[in-house]
């Protein structure tokens, strides 16, 4: 099952939303900036298919246009860790997924 966690990271004035998997890995991430620009709507299949048919070229030309993966499994929400792990709906991640899809698709086709 599926599980959705957003956390922020004040000294960068970032959100991150991640979609992770039974094993807490994350699998989707997403990161908003400030007021709400994207600077990341990574997937770690898409990376790895990135990688696979284009090796490590193909993988630093797609973590250019959409972000980097997290590399470690996260805590559970409710372990005494900073920063604080929020849980939000499946439904919230893939709108946000989705709306920051579709904004870094159309600033790279600019």
């Amino acid at each position: 099952m599926l599980s959705y966690v957003r956390w922020y990271w004040p000294e960068e004035d970032r959100w991150n939303y991640d979609e992770l998997d039974t094993g807490r890995w994350c699998l989707r991430h997403v990161e908003l900036h400030g007021k709400g620009t994207v600077m990341a709507a990574a997937s770690l299949a898409e990376a790895l298919a990135a990688r696979e048919s284009g090796g490590a070229d193909a993988v630093v030309r797609y973590e250019r246009r959409y972000g980097v993966i997290p590399e470690a499994p996260f805590p559970s929400p409710d372990a005494d860790v900073e920063p604080a792990l929020k849980m939000l709906s499946a439904t919230e991640f893939e709108q946000l997924w989705r709306q920051a899809r579709r904004q870094l698709d159309q600033d790279d086709s600019r």
